[in-house]
């Protein structure tokens, strides 16, 4: 991009971070390795890490390395979800524009300025402010080399905000009310904070060029039963999710519809295949080295558990009321 006129930007990266130290590291080291262009859009960025109450050392490890990361200011809070942790950010954070990420996504050098220059053209076409940037989210298990991962079909998201890699004026998101606390499980907190944000009438712009590469490790079957409790927790946060936005377009989103339990329950035959019938197939995957591949095979009867979860909590609440 050439020359910037008028239009500038000051970045806080908030980032709520629990027991992930050592892919921690990583991701702070990216952001301190940031090149801004000369002229820039991006005036400056500071990091604002809420470390979600880590039994790690997370924030000994910081203290004694605190040299190293310059833009880095960190906040402390009682275990209580990445919901509190990304608004005690935004609270505490001086840029105007936020940046979400999370603490286990490393980015690329122009990450910022990347998200700094959609921002700008964004304003100029669109003559407001009202819409915030997503970049590209690539999924990844090596951890030594993060960012050596290709781009795969399955790392494609159809969401409207989610908070793995988005930059947003500050102003909207204290307007659209912050993420819903009560969102304690896993799941929908940020895309609950999307449907209010749609509602405020913002757009999204696509920012292919700021690419973090989120990892995770490689699957393994001794996950399966956290894999499924997360599955079973998301189920129970969907329908805190549909509670406050009762619409069909929530319902889809959470897989509590016909055409999900019918989907699901055919795929996986009833449940017939699951975590215990399937694992020989999956670890015989694994041992080809195509740990990836086994974890897509084991979302079926991982969905399964969700659209059940679901319904049970649905069901729950109907009691309740």
């Amino acid at each position: 991009m050439g020359s910037v006129v008028g239009e500038t930007v000051f970045f806080s990266v908030v980032i709520p971070t629990y027991n992930r130290q050592p892919i921690l590291e990583k991701c702070l080291r990216a952001l301190e390795m940031q090149e801004l262009s000369q002229p820039s859009s991006v005036i400056g960025y500071e990091i604002v890490l809420v470390d979600d109450g880590s039994t790690d050392g997370t924030l000994d490890w910081l203290a004694e390395h605190k040299e190293e990361f310059p833009h880095v200011r960190w906040f402390q809070q009682n275990h209580a979800g990445a919901a509190a942790a990304r608004n005690l950010g935004v609270e505490q954070a001086l840029g105007d524009t936020i940046i979400f990420i999370d603490s286990d996504l490393v980015v690329l050098e122009k990450f910022l300025q990347a998200h700094g220059n959609a921002l700008v053209q964004g304003k100029e076409k669109l003559g407001s402010d009202r819409f915030f940037t997503y970049g590209a989210v690539i999924n990844t298990c090596n951890f030594d080399h993060p960012t050596a991962e290709p781009y795969k079909v399955t790392d494609f998201s159809a969401a409207f905000f989610a908070t793995g890699n988005v930059a947003i004026p500050k102003h909207w998101l204290e307007k659209a009310g912050l993420f819903d606390t009560k969102f304690q499980l896993y799941g929908w907190e940020d895309l609950e904070l999307g449907v209010r944000l749609k509602k405020l009438d913002l757009k999204l712009i696509k920012c292919p060029e700021a690419v973090g590469y989120h990892w995770h490790p490689a699957f393994k079957l001794e996950q399966i039963p956290r894999l499924i409790d997360q599955e079973i927790q998301r189920g129970r946060m969907g329908v805190l999710f549909y509670q406050k936005h009762p619409t069909w377009e929530v319902r889809m989103m959470i897989q509590m519809t016909w055409l999900h339990r019918l989907l699901w329950g055919i795929l996986s035959l009833n449940g017939a295949l699951n975590e215990r019938t399937m694992a020989p197939f999956l670890q015989w995957l694994i041992n080809l080295g195509k740990p990836q591949l086994a974890l897509e095979i084991a979302r079926i009867f991982l969905n399964w558990y969700n659209v059940k979860g679901v319904y049970e909590a649905y069901a729950k609440m109907q009691e309740i009321l």
